[in-house]
């Protein structure tokens, strides 16, 4: 007979593992993959050059210079298996591929940190909200667009939960319910993170491990944004309207709350002068990184002269900002190396997942079974047209987000692979950047694997299955959109 301590212990919920143990069960998946698979090489190209790298002499070269593979060229080398030593030195080896890339994530956290810490951020928000008081029609576009960019610039994701306190009274005070509240913060920073145009830890990540310039394909990115601006802000202006006239349509109608909201805080304070000029550097910072990082000569643009800068500068510059907000709000130097510490502690994490990450890699091309997988996948995408084949990898890139939610997590696991084989198919590699950015943010609008989403949704006390049924339609016209633009996007090259 079953004892209730039994039954209960046979009930226990599935708990799904952290990304730390998903990316080491891979690194050992391919470790042993090492053992059963050929390993092999494909000739390459100097990128640029006619200089060609024989396959036997691949794995010897260190020139520094993108090498592209070079179609029907693969051979078998004498195979390099893998062994449990190898498994455990993995991530160290990884994190010494990736430590321009790492640091480049400690300093962003740093650089977020002290902005925070001045509150220009929450000041800047309320301002906008009491400029827009009685036309909250009006705000809900303004406020989603603001969202956006900082989804598109920074990743804004976590940081939007302090926001909810702001926002929520106000749609409360204008007649809204809290699904309007809802639909300014999650998909405004939902599809700005969809649409990253220069976010360190989805473009930034994935270019430099597809070897390209974050600006590559800035372009397309910039529409996709625009375009889902307009979408979600009308999505969300219809739905407050239709709440506005008859709160019976509200899809929160039946769900009884205490009246917290009944008056709209003005705790945030005055948005200052000092707080002004902290935003303008927050936000000059990336246009000046977009500036440095688009080749504008490969372009065609010879006007503007190009950078070419890389993670160095990148971190440089960001380092340099944050001191810079600092002497502007007079924080004292032991304050903003604690601040800067912090943000830079927080954000360990993402540095050790592409460190861990990284070392797939390290695995892979030590077992020299990373052409190997490239011949196998070249058969499968011969034949494909350049739109269909970018469209595939958009749907690949969504199953592999369920399992490696970690957007920096996916692109180093992804690109290595993936960005290849945009060479044999004709297409540039940014459209497979955009490709698995696209696919990882519009998991992120609605799944409860996303902390923030969970986490904001709690706050407003809004069931996520409520949420879910909410947004489901627009997820699906995201999908849609998306879907277009890459097939487009391939037919333009």
């Amino acid at each position: 007979m079953t004892t209730t301590t039994e039954a209960g212990k046979m009930k226990r919920s599935f708990k799904m593992p952290t990304v730390y143990t998903i990316l080491f069960s891979i690194i050992a998946l391919v470790a042993l993959l090492t053992w059963i698979m050929p390993a092999g090489k494909y000739d390459y190209i100097v990128n640029g050059t006619d200089v060609v790298i024989p396959a036997a002499e691949v794995l010897d070269y260190d020139g520094g210079e993108r090498l592209l593979p070079i179609p029907g060229t693969y051979q078998e080398l004498e195979s390099s298996p893998q062994g449990f030593i190898d498994i455990l030195m993995a991530p160290i080896k990884g994190f010494h591929k990736a430590v321009d890339v790492a640091l480049f994530v400690l300093v962003i956290g740093g650089f977020l940190a002290v902005t925070m810490r001045t509150g220009a951020m929450d000041s800047g928000v309320a301002a906008i909200v009491r400029k827009f008081r009685g036309r909250e029609q009006v705000m809900i576009p303004v406020l989603i667009t603001l969202f956006a960019l900082g989804g598109s610039t920074y990743g804004m994701a976590e940081e939007t939960v302090a926001f909810w306190a702001v926002i929520l009274p106000v749609m409360a005070v204008a007649g809204y319910d809290r699904m309007v509240a809802a639909g300014i913060i999650l998909l405004g920073s939902g599809v700005g993170v969809l649409a990253s145009t220069v976010n360190p830890f989805a473009t930034g990540i994935a270019s430099g491990f597809a070897g390209l310039p974050i600006g590559d394909g800035i372009v397309l990115r910039v529409v996709q944004l625009a375009i889902l601006i307009v979408l979600a802000s009308w999505y969300v202006m219809r739905y407050a309207s239709k709440v506005k006239a008859d709160k019976a349509n509200s899809v929160l109608a039946d769900i009884e709350f205490n009246d917290e909201f009944s008056h709209v805080s003005e705790d945030t304070g005055e948005f200052t002068t000092k707080q002004k000029w902290t935003m303008g550097i927050f936000f000059g910072a990336f246009l000046v990184m977009i500036y440095g990082v688009i080749p504008w000569e490969d372009m065609g643009i010879t006007a503007i002269p190009t950078l070419w800068w890389w993670f160095d500068e990148l971190s440089t510059l960001f380092l340099a900002s944050a001191i810079l907000i600092a002497i502007i709000n007079r924080m004292p130097e032991g304050d903003f190396i604690r601040t800067f510490i912090e943000g830079a502690k927080d954000l360990i994490g993402v540095a050790l997942v592409v460190a861990v990450a990284r070392g797939i890699y390290v695995v892979m091309d030590n077992g020299v079974i990373i052409d190997t997988i490239l011949n196998w996948a070249e058969g499968v995408v011969t034949g494909l047209s350049s739109g269909v084949f970018v469209v595939v990898t958009y749907f690949v890139h969504i199953v592999l987000s369920f399992f490696i939610p970690s957007t920096s997590g996916l692109a180093t696991v992804s690109m290595p692979l993936m960005a290849p084989l945009a060479d044999f198919s004709g297409i540039g590699r940014d459209l497979i950047i955009t490709a698995y950015q696209s696919a990882s943010g519009w998991i992120n609008i609605f799944a409860p694997t996303a902390g923030h989403l969970v986490a904001g949704l709690a706050l407003a006390k809004i069931p996520y299955e409520r949420f879910l049924k909410w947004v489901m339609p627009f997820v699906v016209m995201v999908l849609v959109v998306t879907v277009v633009l890459l097939f487009a996007g391939a037919a333009m090259v």
